[in-house]
């Protein structure tokens, strides 16, 4: 069985000037990037590191009826927030996109109370990081364009001490790290889109939040997995799992499954797709936690070529099947359960 040490609790990823890696069950009280001394062999200006900093907050929500998956994302030559709303009975599906190339909203160093938020007339968006009452909020409203409708969105992440969250610090170079926290939590609060109102209430409605940062490689290749619902004995559980360009993925990855708010460390995996992301994603490890098997239903790439960078995000929804061992030696049977694959290329 897979096992990795959880970490006394410290304030931040970053001591003396250099980076520590590994894991820790609750999040730092601030992560701030900057304060690595020399992430490179030369010395480079606050605003060259600075650049080679990239950062990002997603979240997944999903019940019985929707999904939602948002991203917003900081690349410094441009910032992009991504919206995709899924009536999972109707099949009705409706995707938004905000670009801003240059300098805009940066995403806070500490969660504990903190907010960000785009302004623009057709697209409006807030973050709330609100860690310190357990307390998590997001708001949209994005004006209805030719081919879509509006979408106003106001969600309420719970992150009490129901499900315990996964921080970790993972080497990029012995100089260089990401920093990922990841948590599930109920969710609660509101949708409408398409002339329709969903209404989310906390016992059957579950989403993750999740946090990086990181001196992320100039070719950046990442594929996640994710998932989340109530298993056979009705008990809340989802899982988030990896696989990107760090080193030492059996001491540090950000691998892990919550079954009623229990946290399991999974172990690094890999991710192969024999016939192409359109095709089943096999997603399996080398201790037996993780035997799983993604197939998409319905297909979601996005592609943005800006200047010397290149994004290329493909998000399929679909079913996953398998099975996931908990660090109690449970076996956790995961049949048609809905959920989200992203295989994102980033070249920044």
């Amino acid at each position: 069985m897979y096992t990795r040490d959880i970490l006394p609790p410290r304030t931040s990823p970053i001591e003396d000037g250099v980076p520590v890696f590994g894991t820790w069950d609750r999040p730092f009280d601030i992560v701030d990037l900057l304060e690595i001394r020399r992430p490179y062999k030369f010395p480079l200006p606050r605003w060259a590191r600075d650049f080679r900093i990239k950062e990002r907050q997603c979240f997944y929500i999903q019940d019985n009826h929707i999904l939602m998956e948002a991203n917003f994302c900081n690349f410094k030559l441009f910032r992009i927030a991504q919206i995709l709303v899924y009536d999972k009975k109707s099949g009705e599906k409706h995707f938004f996109r905000m670009i801003k190339p240059g300098s805009g909203w940066n995403l806070p160093y500490s969660l504990e109370n903190s907010s960000v938020s785009s302004n623009s007339r057709s697209f409006y968006f807030r973050i709330h990081d609100w860690l310190n009452i357990n307390t998590i909020k997001l708001d949209l409203y994005i004006e209805a364009a030719r081919r879509r409708p509006s979408l106003t969105v106001h969600l309420a992440f719970n992150t009490s001490q129901e499900t315990t969250p996964v921080a970790v610090s993972m080497s990029v170079t012995p100089s260089r790290n990401i920093y990922a926290l990841k948590t599930l939590s109920p969710v609660r609060g509101d949708i409408v889109f398409g002339g329709k109102h969903f209404n989310l209430k906390w016992e059957n409605c579950s989403g993750f939040f999740c946090d990086y940062k990181g001196f992320y490689p100039y070719r950046t290749q990442t594929v996640i997995c994710a998932a989340m619902g109530f298993c056979e004995k009705n008990r809340r559980f989802g899982f988030h799992i990896a696989e990107n360009q760090t080193r030492d993925t059996r001491k540090s990855n950000e691998n892990a499954l919550w079954v009623e708010g229990k946290l399991t460390l999974l172990p690094p995996v890999l991710v192969t797709m024999p016939n192409g992301p359109e095709g089943d994603w096999v997603i399996q490890d080398i201790e037996g936690m993780v035997d799983l098997t993604f197939t998409p239903v319905d297909q979601n790439k996005s592609v943005l070529e800006f200047i010397v960078t290149y994004f290329e995000f493909n998000a399929p929804l679909g079913y996953y099947n398998g099975v996931l061992v908990s660090s109690e030696g449970e076996k956790i049977q995961i049949k048609n359960l809905f959920g989200v694959g992203e295989k994102i290329n980033v070249r920044v």
